[in-house]
């Protein structure tokens, strides 16, 4: 009998970091091998390094080559650790080259944080694939709701929580000093001005509290892409502060399961980091200054008693998670995976799997279904887009060969007025 083996698709160092750790919950024993979609987000060696999960094989793909794949073809399990857009290419696709198959895999996808915006936008483009896994039972009821009203199987959404909450229980050490660490996020807040202003403000702690250690625990290098774009880091913002920064304030990176080892107080913005630290029981602020806003992602945490301002800490404020809250968003359940296997299992035992049928469909959606998959090389067919005519030389390959280095958004949003037309103009079989 062939080795068990989940593929995980993923397009970003933070998509990897949650779809690895998917697989290890969801098949654990499994090979793992990873598939890194070619984007401007496509993680470094030190990003995967980081993260610290190591998989059995990997390649770098793109979505038209992972259609006709064959070892992608015969694993057990898929897990599409995937932007929204890419997952309903991928689906659509792979639902196309997979049907009729005796044997496919079992597809899964989710949300590699919580789910503070674009709610039915994101959960439209993963109808369709055979788990969609949510966070929480707050995800989870609103998801199985949404899938209801518009006719997509609601027994397809399953609640878990994220994979990566774990980690000993909090417990002060009189070995190290009190340690304040800041979950830097790479878009929030955004602009200059603003991320600047913050890193002051985490200066005057650390000036205000000598005895204290603050951490910037910073998401990637000055060059390197995340899922979101870093305009401003705060590895070149902290030569800019009006003072020179005290020594107690310090940039790092790590694993963030390892720096939470050595945290008193985490503090964010709006990170996911905040549910790992609320689940190990660690004191967890949610940064006010910036306004709670639906912008910033910080609405989410208004009913879990951590709101805080930089004034606040100054003070010695140090917020403890409202339980009931805490219940609902999946943090501190003991083996929250138990219900995805269980799903797996049945599937897989039920016999041959349905074909894939993601929600929009060229009959449903046929204008927006139609950009999203030319957004990532494929036809409505699920198969390539067909090669632009011209040497590769001209105009228009160049616009072309310039996106795709930047990524697929990039595609859409520089080339597309220009591509669109030509493609019209010469037609495509």
């Amino acid at each position: 009998m062939p080795p068990r083996r989940i593929a995980v698709i993923a397009d970003s160092d933070t998509r990897w970091k949650w779809g690895a750790s998917v697989a290890r919950r969801i098949a654990p024993g499994h090979a793992l091998d990873a598939l890194f979609l070619r984007t401007r987000a496509t993680p470094t060696e030190r990003q995967l390094t980081e993260i610290g999960i190591v998989p059995d094989t990997r390649r770098e793909v793109t979505v038209a080559e992972l259609v006709d794949d064959a070892e992608l073809a015969a694993a057990d399990v898929v897990v599409l650790a995937t932007v929204g857009g890419t997952t309903l290419a991928l689906t659509h696709g792979l639902g196309i080259a997979w049907e009729g198959r005796e044997r496919r895999p079992v597809t899964v996808t989710g949300y590699v944080g919580v789910v503070y915006e674009k709610m039915v936008d994101g959960l439209m483009t993963r109808a369709g694939t055979d788990l969609v896994l949510a966070n929480s039972a707050y995800d989870a009821d609103r998801f199985r709701a949404a899938f209801t009203s518009v006719g997509v199987d609601p027994d397809t959404v399953v609640e878990c929580a994220l994979p990566f909450l774990g980690g000993e229980p909090y417990a002060r050490s009189a070995e190290r000093p009190f340690t304040l660490t800041f979950a830097v996020q790479p878009s929030v807040p955004k602009g200059r001005e603003a991320r600047l202003g913050l890193l002051e403000r985490a200066a005057a702690h650390a000036r205000r509290h000598p005895e204290r250690l603050v951490l910037m625990k910073l998401r990637s290098l000055p060059g390197e892409h995340t899922t979101h774009v870093e305009a401003d880091p705060y590895q070149l913002l902290v030569e800019k502060l009006a003072e020179p920064a005290p020594a107690n304030l310090r940039l790092v990176y790590g694993n963030m399961g390892e720096v939470l080892d050595r945290t008193d107080l985490l503090v964010t913005v709006s990170s996911t980091a905040a549910l790992e630290s609320m689940h190990r029981g660690i004191p967890t602020a949610i940064l006010t200054d910036f306004g709670v806003r639906e912008a910033h992602g910080n609405h989410y945490f208004v009913h879990s008693g951590c709101l805080a301002s930089w004034d606040d800490l100054d003070a010695g404020a140090a917020p403890r998670v409202d339980p009931v809250w805490a219940a609902r968003q999946g943090v501190g359940k003991s083996d929250p995976y138990a219900a995805a296997r269980a799903r797996i299992a049945a599937l897989t035992a039920a016999g041959p799997l349905p074909a894939l049928r993601p929600y929009y469909s060229p009959q449903r959606a046929g204008a927006y279904l139609t950009g999203i998959l030319e957004r990532n090389g494929l036809d409505e067919k699920g198969g390539p887009l067909a090669p632009l005519p011209g040497d590769g030389t001209g105009p228009l390959r160049t616009v072309v060969r310039r996106a795709a280095r930047s990524g697929a958004r990039s595609l859409y949003r520089v080339g597309r007025e220009k591509v669109a037309p030509a493609l019209r103009r010469w037609g495509r079989n």
